[in-house]
């Protein structure tokens, strides 16, 4: 055998995954470098390094683990690695991202405010706003940052599946440009820096009436572009939403505009098989979900009752409320809890147990809507993998096994579990109507035969 045959390189890499890897442990070390203090002082050579190299390192290398491989998703050993199988790694890590969640929401102005770290993102803050970076573009760079990153990789992994790639192309879109990069732009022109992604309930203080920043009175007093994203706001929340979750379920939101689904389905891909299956799992998500939203719905009608009456009654009640509501559930909950702990419970715990958009959502989609994953029993060969790779705990094969139609609140179509499964068994489909859907398949096949369902 000549040497000119043999590969150099481990199974699984080659040439270039070894460069990309090694560019992406230069920005790595690079960015805990600079945050030590250098990219207060250098923060244009640590920028390319550890915001542009360190980047491109881990999304070359993600694609190219992938695209050597043959399409289609493999299965084996995802529960025999500490990181996704919540061992010692995950523990670390999952440390690691809680701690700076806490920081960033709760951390002192003064550190915040000459943070080397921050730094390090001024070129880029002051090419998209004229303006130095603080704490919240350093935050909305890097969560963007994850999803093009990660969701690279998700294409490169889901390629053989249309819908998948099609999918995670419309969370990167809308996360870059209508979560990040326009209101940016506003910023910079002296506009409110409005997300045209969020709306309530998911972001309430749009329609809260005033007491601060974001509120309904603040944007109206930004001119005519102030009241027309007011308009946006409510025909999203009140007309827009419900439509489009009639004839497409909560998927249209849920897992193709929302950051936090978007972040979910990217960064957090390789951690969707840790969410709880259990019933009882089931039963705390529905009392929480459904809690938070009538919290939320009771707390912006109370705000506009105590504005209405010039605060003669509740005083500052419904703002301590409000500020409340911040704290626990937008910072603590969504942030926090949602994100940090991703390598513990799975990558939804805040869309599944406390997000209220998605508690609307999921009422819409219940009762009202099209939308619903159609199963054929005869083929399922109970193999489980459906039920594995739910992110929003749902036991799909359970349904698959009873040749039954899978209508939940909770269900994002996200489509994995129909990626995921070997026979096609399960379909994403919106029939003509929403009143069909849960007779399921209307024959029902089994070893000893088939018969029509009554």
């Amino acid at each position: 055998m000549t040497h000119s045959l043999v590969n150099p390189y481990p199974a699984g890499q080659d040439a270039v995954q070894r460069i990309a890897l090694g560019a992406f442990a230069i920005g790595l070390l690079a960015l805990v470098i600079a945050a030590f203090g250098p990219g207060e002082e250098f923060p244009q050579l640590f920028f390319w390094l550890a915001v542009v190299l360190g980047p491109t390192g881990g999304a070359v290398y993600a694609v190219r683990n992938f695209l050597h491989r043959p399409a289609g998703v493999r299965n084996e050993q995802v529960w025999h690695r500490s990181l996704f199988n919540r061992g010692m790694v995950a523990w670390v890590f999952g440390i690691v991202l809680t701690g700076f969640y806490i920081a960033l929401y709760w951390g002192p102005d003064s550190y915040w405010g000459s943070a080397a770290l921050v730094r390090v993102f001024d070129p880029l803050s002051n090419l998209l706003t004229g303006s130095p970076a603080d704490r919240w573009f350093l935050y909305g760079a890097v969560y963007t940052m994850a999803v093009l990153v990660m969701g690279l990789r998700a294409i490169a992994k889901y390629r053989h599946s249309n819908y998948q790639v099609v999918r995670t192309g419309s969370i990167m879109f809308f996360q870059l440009g209508f979560a990040f990069l326009i209101p940016q732009f506003l910023k910079a022109m002296d506009r409110p820096e409005f997300y045209f992604s969020y709306f309530w309930p998911l972001k309430p203080d749009y329609l809260w009436p005033e007491g601060g920043y974001y509120s309904f009175q603040w944007i109206l007093d930004k001119g005519g572009l102030g009241l027309w994203m007011l308009l946006f706001a409510g025909v999203m929340t009140f007309i827009a939403t419900p439509v489009l979750t009639y004839f497409f379920g909560k998927r249209w939101y849920c897992s193709w505009v929302c950051g936090c689904g978007g972040l979910a389905n990217t960064a957090g891909d390789p951690f969707r098989q840790l969410s709880d299956k259990s019933l009882k799992a089931w039963k705390v998500e529905r009392w929480m979900i459904h809690s938070v939203l009538l919290i939320i719905i009771a707390i912006t009608l109370l705000l506009w009752v105590n504005s209405f009456l010039g605060g003669s009654i509740l005083g500052n009640l419904s703002h301590t409320l409000s500020k409340l509501y911040a704290f626990i559930i937008i910072q603590a909950f969504s942030g926090v809890i949602g994100v940090g702990f991703y390598p513990l419970l799975g990558t939804r715990v805040w869309c599944r147990f406390g997000c209220p958009m998605a508690a609307y959502l999921g009422i819409l989609q219940k009762y009202f809507s099209r939308f619903r994953i159609t199963t054929n029993g005869g083929q399922c060969i109970s193999c489980g993998n459906c039920s594995t790779y739910c992110e929003m705990g749902i036991d799909v094969k359970a349904y698959a096994q009873r040749g039954e139609n899978i209508v939940r609140a909770s269900c994002v179509g996200c489509g994995i579990c129909a990626t995921v499964c070997p026979r096609g068994v399960l379909k994403l489909e919106n029939g003509p109507t929403h009143r069909d859907r849960e007779v399921g398949n209307p024959i029902v096949f089994g070893n000893d035969g088939f018969r029509l369902r009554p």
